[in-house]
């Protein structure tokens, strides 16, 4: 029996998994809620917002889908899945993507750290303060060495996330934070220390009971080239990563992605979907620096790429609680994505710039990012706009393939990062 999907996001994500769900002899229709440029080539696009929970209803019902597959984690931390699971219509539509309670472990940085505390999941040592408890937040950063980590509890865009050297200015970030610097997100800080090591993103799906694990990525978060400037949602991504071994995926695996999903079963919280570990591996040991709800981006961009075996029997095993009679099967080879951005970008940027040579790319997947037709052309619609994407043998040769892809695009201002890899 084929299947009517609905993905919900607008971004490089989406497209990359839209693209690999095509592939699928199991597919029927596929929609896109509500898409971009690129995604319209897959699928249909589908004007709602993914905060519009009633529109979205109504493209299921309308368009009688059968599985949904929510790609950012806002809907989800705003209880999508509780909204169709309450709903007589909705309620056996297949659902990838956890209920509200799980989906606090991308929602509150604090329930997370409760999380791992609970279930000996190796992370860095914090404190959670309010204004209630400022006082003990300030007398616990001065039994922490430099540099002092601030985080939002809330969802901040990945915005809400301060590394700062002098305790002084830790002090005063502190209270500016509680204060509403990033809105009712920041009501909550979590003070956590800093670690040194290297970082990858390792990615799960599950069912809850079962889980497969995804090919690991190494994300680019920096503006500049060397990890200089400011954050920004991801400026590249490579996988596989020369660091996460053998050996090192044993740990990762028996000390944090299977206690995770146990945890999950001992504290009752149901859970369907994806799991992003963000990993930093401190001397070869990894330890959790955050968990997200949802694949990461531009990681999935790259991710995708690997994946050889059927990605829709992995959601609908995941939706139905039947993961374990699934297989993975993932390419040897090496996959990158390299984010073209607006310039200006992570501060301000201008949108609609007409992008020209996406018809000249012949060895490389182009994902979407930030995109929407406007008169018939492809233009920018965001600060990242496209996710040039490479398999080669090894990590080089993909680089070099979406290097030279990137050469033949031009939009008003775009800037790329060159030195992707450079720390591996």
């Amino acid at each position: 029996m084929k299947i009517n999907i609905l993905i919900v996001g607008s971004g490089g994500r989406e497209h990359a998994m839209a693209w690999k769900i095509k592939q699928s002899p199991k597919v029927n229709q596929l929609f896109i809620a509500p898409g971009n440029a690129g995604t319209s080539l897959l699928g249909i696009n589908i004007s709602v917002a993914v905060s519009d929970f009633e529109g979205l209803k109504k493209a299921v019902i309308v368009n009688q889908v059968d599985l949904v597959l929510v790609g950012p984690e806002g809907p989800l931390c705003d209880g999508l899945h509780d909204f169709f699971g309450a709903d007589e219509q909705l309620k056996d539509v297949l659902f990838v993507g956890p209920y509200q309670h799980g989906a606090q472990l991308e929602g509150s940085k604090d329930f997370a750290k409760e999380f791992m505390i609970r279930h000996q999941i190796p992370t860095a040592k914090y404190l959670s303060v309010t204004s209630g408890n400022l006082n003990e937040g300030f007398a616990f950063l001065k039994t922490m060495n430099s540099p002092y980590v601030l985080k939002a509890d809330g969802l901040a865009a990945g915005k809400g996330v301060l590394i700062i050297n002098d305790l002084q200015e830790a002090e005063q970030s502190l209270q500016e934070m509680l204060d509403g610097q990033f809105g009712a997100a920041s009501s909550k800080v979590v003070i956590e220390e800093f670690l040194s090591g290297i970082e990858c993103s390792v990615f799960a799906i599950t069912d809850g009971k079962d889980y497969r694990i995804l090919p690991v990525a190494k994300d680019y978060k920096r503006i500049g080239e060397g990890d200089t400037g400011l954050n920004t949602g991801g400026m590249g991504a490579i996988s596989p990563v020369s660091f996460a071994n053998e050996v090192f995926m044993k740990k990762v695996e028996d000390r944090i992605i299977r206690p995770t999903v146990q945890g999950l079963q001992k504290d009752q919280i149901p859970y369907n979907g994806f799991i992003f570990f963000g990993l930093i591996s401190c001397g070869g040991e990894p330890v959790v620096i955050e968990y997200n709800v949802r694949m990461g981006d531009p990681e999935t961009e790259a991710v995708m790429l690997r994946i050889k075996s059927d990605f829709v029997d992995l959601l609908i095993g995941a939706a139905d609680g039947t993961l374990a009679d699934t297989t993975i099967e993932i390419d040897e080879r090496s996959a990158v994505a390299v984010m073209l951005v607006a310039g200006g970008y992570p501060g301000s940027y201008e949108k609609g710039k007409v992008i020209s040579g996406l018809d000249r790319i012949e060895n490389s997947l182009v994902f979407h990012a930030g995109t929407r037709l406007i008169e018939g052309n492809v233009c920018s619609d965001g600060g990242r706009v496209l996710a040039v994407s490479s398999c080669g043998e090894n990590m080089r040769e993909a680089l070099t393939c979406s290097y030279r892809s990137a050469e033949l695009i031009h939009f008003e201002g775009h800037y790329y990062r060159k030195d992707l890899g450079f720390d591996i």
